[in-house]
């Protein structure tokens, strides 16, 4: 495959996946996301079961449910009609059938403390916070847009090193060197295990730079958020995201919204020769 064929059919794939998340309180088609890509929809669709793997609808319905099920458990003062509506369902028993169908608990079972038995069914995750964590506040402030350069990867594990090795070598290439590096957490390891939450690496950029090679340019839109200063060792930003979307946030004046968090490294674990890193952990919010 031509190096110029294997960018553009990434950036087909980024950019409707940028574009399914940032509306995914919406009807989304595949008329739309054709639409945006310039290409026919059988076309998209190849490309797309092609370069992931998975089906379109089947993607997108997973992303609706487990957006849903995250905001189920951090967002004590929405009602389930309003979580719905935020993943993008219009039918309350749709909603409902989709949900028990996937977590085996009906949205309200999972509210009301369903996803604890779910988790330690499935997922195994053993849940315990160290006081440092517990006394954390975090800094509540509007944090303006930022653009990115980025590479997605599956998965919260040491294959991700990978992933960042790639992305640095490129920035080395272009003279992008000194840029903000950034980890977009798309999933709540509570929910989803480990191999199959979703992650970006990316770093800043001007909105001017063209990319290549396979790298794509996302928008981190502006949003209220609460910033969680926060240095440990490999394994806990995932406790640190549980505690955050667990614990701090149903007990907080705020709750999530369907923006997905995001970490800037000011010391990258991932590319350091030990496992510590120190890093601003950006929850977007809303105030109750």
């Amino acid at each position: 495959m031509k190096r110029d064929t294997k960018h553009t059919r990434a950036e087909i794939v980024n950019k409707s996946l940028a574009y399914i998340y940032k509306y995914i309180d919406t009807n989304i088609t595949l008329d739309e996301i054709a639409k945006i890509n310039s290409v026919s929809k059988y076309h998209f669709h190849r490309i797309f079961k092609e370069e992931t793997g998975e089906n379109l609808f089947e993607r997108i319905s997973d992303i609706r449910l487990q957006k849903a099920a995250n905001l189920l458990i951090s967002n004590s003062y929405s009602t389930i009609s309003e979580i719905r509506e935020q993943s993008g369902y219009s039918s309350h028993s749709s909603f409902v059938k989709a949900f028990k169908n996937r977590f085996g608990f009906t949205p309200s079972q999972w509210k009301n403390g369903g996803y604890t038995e779910y988790s330690e069914k499935n997922i195994s995750y053993n849940v315990s916070f160290n006081d440092k964590l517990l006394n954390i506040t975090p800094n509540i402030k509007v944090v303006p847009k930022k653009v990115c350069a980025y590479i997605r990867h599956k998965g919260y594990d040491l294959s991700v090193s990978k992933t960042w090795e790639r992305l640095m070598a490129y920035a080395y290439e272009k003279k992008l060197n000194n840029s903000q590096q950034f980890g977009i957490f798309y999933d709540n390891p509570v929910i989803t295990p480990y191999e199959k939450c979703h992650y970006i690496a990316g770093i800043e950029i001007d909105e001017s730079v063209v990319l290549s090679n396979s790298i794509s340019k996302l928008e981190i839109e502006e949003s209220l958020c609460a910033i969680f200063h926060y240095e440990g060792v490999y394994g806990d930003v995932t406790t640190l995201m549980v505690y955050i979307y667990n614990f701090w946030l149903p007990n907080s004046e705020y709750e999530a919204k369907t923006l997905p968090p995001y970490a800037i490294y000011h010391k990258n674990h991932l590319l350091e020769e030990n496992d510590h890193f120190v890093l601003d952990f950006y929850v977007p919010i809303q105030i109750v």
